[in-house]
């Protein structure tokens, strides 16, 4: 099988209280299927790319909710490593409006994706022309030591078989540290092809005054980080590249939020869309922010949009240029 993009990471079933209830005075819950890579995975395979989502989900039921809906997007879920042992990782998500904000409770210590090694991998896979990219999120390297090894393993075996690698370094409180995500993620940085982080996760990990304009934060990633294509989202004020010496902006496409969850994956998978289809990252930044933009008017996790929608949007009049 020929793939456009790998994803490798833990997916995850979400409860959430109907009718933005509170978790406490709920008796019932929606269901959803959410994690980084797979949200990812699935807008890519929504946009016509052929992808493969790697993980390690637990034989029963409830894993094969997990594959079986990743499946029903067109993703190749065949060689995900199944256990008879450990568990699947849970979330719970209570949705807030304004002045109380939205809570994440996470449940998911010991899951099976945290206990998976490197050589659960499907080393047939990362072949020389099986693929054209490999992508994961710093939330994989920071839920166990083995993801991290694993992730390790498949960044190698990625490069040695001449494909590109993109990482989101997607920071979670609730898994480390600023510093300890730094430490972890820094390896990835370097080596990434393209490099997603958002300007608020940016000036956290690497300690930047809070102050810092967001030209000054891209400045300082390109230096640190000079090899990669670099994608930083803003939330509603858009998204900016440095590319070449030069910085491309793009504003957010306007969208009534319905769900947020997952935005920052579907920009991801716009702009590989876009950069991996038109070696344009201009253009990449307006596949990322109208594939958000969509992914915020749709519940749960998975950015499920149809290419017309983003390709109208593109369309729009909505600024987009270098900066400098």
């Amino acid at each position: 099988m020929i793939y456009d993009v790998v994803t490798l990471g833990e997916t995850m079933l979400r409860f959430t209280p109907p009718a933005l209830r509170r978790l406490e005075q709920t008796l019932e819950f929606e269901l959803h299927v959410g994690g980084s890579e797979s949200n990812t995975a699935v807008g890519l395979a929504r946009l016509g790319f052929n992808v493969a989502w790697l993980s390690r989900l637990t034989n029963n039921a409830l894993g094969h909710v997990i594959a079986r809906t990743i499946s029903s997007h067109g993703i190749d879920v065949s060689h995900v490593v199944w256990t008879p042992e450990d568990r699947v990782g849970l979330y719970f998500l209570e949705e807030g409006k304004a002045p109380r904000g939205s809570q994440v409770i996470y449940d998911r210590k010991d899951s099976a994706m945290a206990k998976m090694q490197p050589n659960d991998l499907p080393v047939d896979v990362f072949q020389q022309g099986n693929a054209k990219l490999f992508h994961t999120t710093g939330i994989t390297l920071a839920i166990s030591k083995s993801a991290k090894a694993t992730a390790t393993k498949a960044l190698e075996l990625a490069k040695n078989a001449g494909w590109r690698v993109s990482f989101d370094v997607n920071y979670r409180s609730k898994l480390w540290t600023p510093k300890e995500a730094r430490t972890g993620c820094e390896a990835f940085m370097r080596q990434a092809d393209i490099l997603f982080i958002p300007l608020r996760d940016a000036k956290i990990i690497f300690e930047l005054d809070e102050g810092s304009s967001p030209e000054s934060v891209l400045g300082f990633l390109a230096k640190r980080f000079p090899k990669a294509v670099i994608a930083m989202t803003m939330s509603a004020k858009g998204a900016m590249t440095f590319f070449s010496g030069n910085v491309y902006q793009q504003d957010a496409f306007k969208a009534e939020e319905v769900g947020r969850l997952g935005g920052g994956d579907a920009f991801s998978a716009g702009f590989l869309y876009g950069y991996l289809t038109f070696n344009d990252v201009a253009l990449a930044l307006r596949w990322g922010a109208a594939v958000a933009a969509l992914k915020y008017s749709i519940t749960g996790d998975f950015p499920l949009i149809e290419k017309r929608e983003a390709e109208a949007l593109i369309n729009q009049k909505v600024s987009t240029g270098i900066v400098r």
